[in-house]
């Protein structure tokens, strides 16, 4: 009987996340001596699986965001804040078709078919959710074209040229790890999730397309069901990369949203009126109660 596949990747200077086939992961810190050589010191080989390879995945942006834990902010939402989300929403969605193609383009060039086809393939299933985003804009009576077009969330924009860095890279495979990541946290996303995201709203108004397309509700599962059997039939060195992208996007992610959630309302609602040129309408809504809010301010951050 073949040995259980264990697999690892170090993603600081001190800690490498390790998972076995059977799901099980945690986190090994190189810099403690136990007297014994380490073995995940040297650089892992060999076949992947797909119980290790959620495992480093998964604990990748686990690891990522327990780093803002005792920083992250915890704001009741408003309509407001919801805008705010919906124009992140069009920034970091508008370009990644073309950046797919881009990366996709790349390995055909490489010689690797199957990774563009993979890249190819998300592209064609990605394009056209920014307007998603502005359809809710527009439902929620927001000139959203202007509004998208003069401003961009400072939380939003260090993501944003991250992927676009990644995809036009010599050899974009990081490009998958960040997929990976948005599309992982957006498939925690439930269904009370959006109900509660709806409470927000004036009565009569559905201003959540882009969030149930980006839910498990949406495609978001089974995209990151895909995307874990494709990673695990990469050679070692592109399933490392891709994980240790997977952390660093989510490091990325979690300081821009935490830096959304620290806003007031009326910061934000400065920020648009600043870029549309026009003060919003009266955004107040009852507010929902606590467990409502729970779930919402859930849904704004991810």
């Amino acid at each position: 009987m073949a040995p259980p596949v264990a697999e690892w990747v170090n993603v600081t200077d001190d800690i490498s996340i390790v998972a076995r086939e059977s799901g099980e992961v945690w986190f090994h810190n190189r810099s403690r001596p136990n007297g014994h050589s380490d073995p995940f010191a040297a650089q892992m080989e060999g076949a992947g699986s797909l119980g290790s390879t959620v495992g480093l995945l998964d604990g990748a942006i686990n690891l990522a965001f327990s780093s803002i834990e005792k920083r992250l902010a915890r704001p009741e939402p408003t309509l407001a804040g919801y805008i705010v989300a919906l124009v992140g929403a069009y920034h970091t969605s508008v370009d990644t078709a073309r950046n797919l193609r881009r990366a996709a383009s790349r390995f055909e060039e490489l010689g690797r078919p199957e990774v563009a086809a993979y890249l190819e393939q998300r592209a064609r299933e990605e394009t056209g959710h920014d307007r998603l985003a502005l359809k809710d804009l527009r439902a929620l009576g927001v000139p959203g074209e202007r509004l998208v077009a003069n401003f961009m969330p400072e939380g939003i924009k260090p993501l944003c040229k991250r992927f676009d860095e990644l995809c036009a890279e010599d050899y974009p495979i990081g490009s998958i790890g960040y997929s990976y990541c948005l599309e992982r946290i957006a498939a925690l996303k439930e269904k009370t999730d959006i109900e509660n995201v709806k409470a927000l709203c004036p009565d009569g108004v559905d201003a959540t397309r882009f969030l149930r397309s980006h839910s498990s509700l949406g495609s978001e599962a089974s995209h990151v069901d895909e995307t874990i059997e494709f990673v695990a039939s990469l050679p070692a060195n592109d399933r490392i990369k891709v994980v240790q992208e997977t952390y660093q996007s989510a490091l990325i992610m979690a300081e821009g949203y935490n830096h959304e959630l620290l806003k007031s309302e009326a910061q934000m609602r400065e920020e648009i009126e600043r870029a549309l040129g026009e003060a919003l309408p009266d955004l107040h809504v009852p507010g929902p109660s606590g467990d409502q809010k729970q779930h919402a301010t859930a849904a704004r951050a991810n």
